[in-house]
């Protein structure tokens, strides 16, 4: 077994499908060029030491006695703890992490330490674990130990998503294929410098609202309606009928996304990233008004073709599709414009450049 291991895994930004992975439905994200690098170097005795460098900390634990309430060392923890659980034996290990994905952001920072770190531990265990697998335990990692209810989008995408490519997700199936993007179109993610989390809060509180829509509805999952059940809805009550909406009619625009991006229909994507926003909007109700006013002033840019918020709401980050070769000026004149109109500073996160 070799004795020092490096990783990497970057950030994801989502497309279109929001909130429709924890009813096993359908997604499509792409990679950003931000990544998290994770260095291992095994130790002698049963401690693991994680030194991250952009919270300035050194924090320790012992193998096998992971216990939660410890911040991002959270994350760390959560991997070895789920490793152990399958029946891996964990040994002590200096762990080193840069990162450059932002947290809170939206654009998956906790998935790319995950994966990365699954990664590293993968080669330095010599583990027989393909990508997918990986996936899974990075998703147990933050469900069963952070404690955060996320779906499998995150892990999934950081995990098995190329470059310049979307991934058109089953997250029933785990099945997937993969989407060039258009060479005419470039891709823009401002963050609105509101910060999001998942652990707890009004995320858990639409997750609980969308299952008790599903139990009314006689199933499991929000998957299993179809969108010519739409009528169904008018039994459930107004709040839990605009959660299940939103998640039904998410899942066609997501279907209906891929194929118009397999064309490149840009026109229609355009169409879908706003009924995607205004539904996060006005049914699951995710949005916050400094990220509906960047959503509005995108749509309103001659350069942007489309602009919806991303990822799980209450904050977080605004995904667009520019014309060819504006990205990188739009991108700054939105953020200014931002800044100006809401007196809240922006970050371009995609291009990198701008």
């Amino acid at each position: 077994m070799p004795d020092v291991a490096t990783a990497e895994a970057p950030g994801r930004v989502n497309l279109i499908g929001e909130h429709t992975d924890y009813h096993e439905g359908l997604v499509l994200p792409t990679l950003i060029p931000q990544r998290t690098r994770v260095h291992l170097t095994r130790r002698g005795d049963h401690r693991i030491r994680a030194f991250s460098a952009s919270m300035h900390a050194v924090e320790e634990y012992q193998a096998g006695h992971e216990t939660p309430g410890r911040g991002w060392l959270d994350y760390i923890q959560g991997v070895t703890a789920v490793l152990a659980e399958g029946g891996t034996a964990i040994p002590g290990f200096d762990l080193e992490i840069e990162s450059t994905v932002p947290v809170g952001a939206g654009v998956a920072s906790s998935a790319a330490l995950t994966v990365g770190l699954l990664r590293s531990l993968r080669t330095l265990l010599v583990l027989d674990l393909d990508d997918t697998a990986l996936a899974k335990l990075a998703q147990a990692a933050e469900t069963a130990f952070v404690g955060a209810p996320v779906g499998i989008m995150d892990q999934m995408a950081v995990s098995v998503a190329h470059d310049g490519e979307a991934l058109f997700l089953d997250t029933r199936s785990l099945a997937y294929h993969r989407l060039p993007l258009p060479s005419d179109m470039e891709l823009i993610v401002i963050d609105s410098g509101r910060v999001h989390q998942h652990a707890g809060g009004d995320y858990v509180t639409r997750r609980e609202e969308s299952f008790a829509a599903a139990a009314l509805l006689g199933v499991r999952v929000l998957r299993d309606v179809d969108i010519d059940d739409l009528p169904r809805l008018s039994a459930l009550p107004p709040l839990l009928a605009r959660r299940a909406r939103h998640v039904i009619t998410e899942n066609r625009r997501v279907h209906d996304a891929a194929a118009a991006l397999h064309r490149g229909d840009l026109t229609t994507l355009g169409l879908l990233f706003a009924a995607s926003h205004a539904s996060m909007r006005d049914d699951y109700e995710i949005s916050i008004p400094d990220v509906d006013a960047l959503v509005t002033l995108a749509q309103h840019h001659p350069a942007i073709i489309a602009a919806r918020m991303t990822g799980g709401g209450f904050g977080g980050a605004v995904v667009m599709m520019a014309k060819g070769g504006t990205a990188v000026a739009a991108a700054r004149e939105l953020s200014q414009e931002y800044r100006r109109l809401r007196q809240q500073a922006a970050v371009v996160l995609v291009p990198m450049n701008a």
